[in-house]
C-alpha cells in the first residue's frame, strides 16, 4: 500500500482542502494498492492561482531559453535515475506489462524533454520582418497558464508530451492525471522539485472528471492541453470556445492498417503486429481495422491469428507477458459489449472473445479477432479500447483507401507493401495525421496529431513547441531594430 496525504501545488507539498481520498486499484490483482488525496475545487483554485502568479510575476517565463533547457535536462536525468521505480508504479496502476512500462511509458518520455531542451536553444523566438509598408518585430511569447489533462493508458509519456514543450516555451502548468494513475506522478513531482523548477511553475493534482471540468472552466487558465476521449474533447472544446481559450486535443482513433496484395504475409504481419495489439488495445494509435485483399484474406487471417495466439496473456509483472489486464472492470464490460455487438451484427469470431481461464483474477479479456466485418458495423466504427481487431476485405486499392477514410477519426494508420513508393502514394491519400509505410512510430522531434474527430493541433517537433506560444507583432520606427543581429 502506497499512501500520500499531501498534494503538490505550486511546487510545494501541501495539505489538501478536504479529507476525501482516491483509492488506486490494481487491474491485475483487483486490490487497493494506493491512496492519495482527492483535490477539492479550492485545491484546483490554489493550483491555478500559483501558476498564474508564477507566470505573471515569477522568473520562469523570463529566463533565458538555455536556463529552462537545463532544467528539462535535469528532469530527464531524474526520470532515468528512477526509471525502474516508475515502471513498477505504472504497471501496478494501469496493468501495462513491465517491459513495456519501462521502455515506452518511462524511458519513452525522456526524449521529449531532451528534444525540447535542444530545440529552444536553437529556436528563434524574436526576429524582425520587413512588410510592404512597415518593419516589425515578431515576438513569440509563452501562452500562459496551461491545464494539462492526461489519461491513464500512457500517463507519464503523454504528460511529458505536454509539459516538455510548454515548459520549454516558458509556460506554467497545472497537470491533472486521472484517478486511476496518480502514484507515478508523485514521483514525477519529486523529480521536478529536485530539478529546480521555480515555485508555482508546476502543480500536479490527480482527480476525477469533475476536477477536470473545474480546471478547464477556471478563468485563470489560458490553454487546455488534453489527451483522452473524443466525447470529453468535444466538451472541453466547447468550454474553451466560450472563453476564447487556447486548446489542443489529442483524441480517439479507429485507424486502419492496409495490407497490399504484394506483401510477404509473415513479414507484413510481423511489422504490423505491435500497432494492432499493444497495451491490450488500450491505445489511441491502435490499428484496430486491418484491411486485406480479398484474394489473400484466408492466408493473412491465419498468419495474424497465429501471431496473436503466440503472445502471452498474464501477470503484467512477468517479463514474458505481452497482454496485461484492462484498466478497470467497467472497461472490461465495455469491451465485452462490443464483442457481443460484433457477433450480433454478423461478424465472424475467429479468435478469443472471452476471458482467459488461466487468469481468474484481474480484468482480462482474450485477444479477439473478427473477420467478415463490414465497415458499417459498430466494431468497425467505434473506438473499443480493448484487444479487439476487425479484419475487413477489399477488392481493389481504391476501395481499401475509401474504407480507411470512411471513419469519423483520422489519427493514424499504416500501409504494408513490397513497394515503398506505392505505399507512399497510399499514405498521401489516407486522411490521417500520422502514417507509416511498412512501419509506424512517433518521435519527439516529429509532429503528432489527428484529422477530423481525432483532435486539434499537434504535439512533438517544432509544431508542438509553437502550440505553447503566442505571436506578437510590434511595428518599429524607421531605422530602428531591437535585435543586434537584425
Amino acid at each position: 500500500m502506497i499512501t500520500h496525504d499531501v498534494l503538490f501545488i505550486g511546487g510545494r507539498w501541501v495539505k489538501p482542502d478536504s479529507d476525501t481520498t482516491i483509492e488506486v486499484v490494481s487491474p491485475s490483482t483487483e486490490e487497493v494498492v494506493g491512496r492519495v488525496p482527492a483535490p477539492s475545487a479550492e485545491d484546483v483554485d490554489r493550483a491555478v492561482r500559483a501558476a498564474r502568479e508564477a507566470f505573471d510575476h515569477g522568473p520562469w517565463p523570463r529566463m533565458a531559453a538555455a536556463e529552462r533547457a537545463a532544467v528539462l535536462h535535469r528532469i530527464a536525468d531524474g526520470l532515468e535515475e528512477r526509471a525502474d521505480e516508475l515502471a513498477e508504479l505504472v504497471t501496478t496502476e494501469n496493468g501495462t506489462p513491465i517491459s513495456i512500462s519501462r521502455a515506452a511509458q518511462v524511458l519513452g518520455a525522456i526524449p521529449h524533454l531532451r528534444a525540447y531542451a535542444d530545440l529552444v536553444d536553437q529556436y528563434t523566438f524574436d526576429e524582425t520582418r520587413d512588410g510592404v509598408k512597415i518593419r516589425a518585430a515578431i515576438l513569440r511569447e509563452p501562452v500562459g497558464v496551461v491545464a494539462a489533462i492526461v489519461p491513464w493508458n500512457g500517463p507519464l509519456v503523454l504528460a511529458l508530451m505536454k509539459l516538455a514543450p510548454g515548459l520549454a516555451a516558458g509556460c506554467t502548468f497545472v497537470c491533472k492525471p486521472p484517478p486511476e494513475t496518480p502514484l507515478a506522478f508523485n514521483v514525477l513531482a519529486e523529480i521536478c522539485e529536485r530539478a529546480g523548477l521555480p515555485e508555482g511553475v508546476l502543480s500536479i493534482i490527480a482527480g476525477d472528471r469533475e476536477v477536470g471540468r473545474t480546471l478547464v472552466a477556471h478563468p485563470g487558465v489560458d490553454k487546455v492541453a488534453f489527451t483522452g476521449s473524443t466525447a470529453a474533447g468535444k466538451w472541453i472544446m466547447g468550454e474553451c470556445a466560450r472563453q476564447i481559450k487556447r486548446v489542443s486535443l489529442e483524441l480517439g482513433g479507429k485507424s486502419a492498417a492496409i495490407i497490399l496484395d504484394d506483401v510477404d504475409a509473415s513479414a507484413a504481419i510481423g511489422q504490423m503486429l505491435p500497432m494492432a495489439t499493444m497495451l491490450s488495445g488500450q491505445m489511441c494509435l491502435l490499428q484496430s481495422r486491418i484491411l486485406v485483399p480479398r484474394a489473400r484474406q484466408a492466408e493473412l487471417v491465419d498468419t495474424f491469428c497465429n501471431a496473436v495466439s503466440a503472445l502471452k496473456v498474464g501477470d503484467p509483472f512477468d517479463a514474458d507477458t505481452y497482454y496485461g489486464p484492462l484498466i478497470a472492470e467497467r472497461q472490461r464490460e465495455r469491451v465485452e459489449g462490443y464483442i457481443a455487438a460484433g457477433r450480433q451484427e454478423g461478424a465472424t469470431l475467429v479468435l478469443g472473445g472471452g476471458r482467459p481461464k488461466h487468469m481468474p483474477t484481474g480484468w482480462y479479456v482474450e485477444p479477439t479477432v473478427f473477420t467478415d466485418v463490414d465497415n458499417s458495423m459498430t466494431i468497425a466504427r467505434e473506438e473499443i479500447f480493448g484487444p479487439v481487431t476487425s479484419i475487413i476485405a477489399y477488392d481493389d486499392l481504391d476501395e481499401a483507401i475509401a474504407i480507411a477514410n470512411d471513419t469519423d477519426f483520422g489519427l493514424a494508420g499504416a500501409v504494408y507493401t513490397a513497394d515503398p513508393s506505392r505505399g507512399f502514394e497510399v499514405a498521401r491519400r489516407v486522411r490521417a495525421g500520422t502514417y507509416g509505410v511498412n512501419c509506424y512510430g512517433t518521435d519527439a522531434r516529429v509532429p503528432f496529431g489527428g484529422y477530423k474527430q481525432s483532435g486539434l493541433g499537434r504535439e512533438g517537433g517544432r509544431e508542438g513547441l509553437e502550440s505553447y506560444l503566442e505571436t506578437k507583432a510590434v511595428a518599429l520606427p524607421a531605422g530602428y531594430s531591437p535585435f543586434a543581429s537584425s
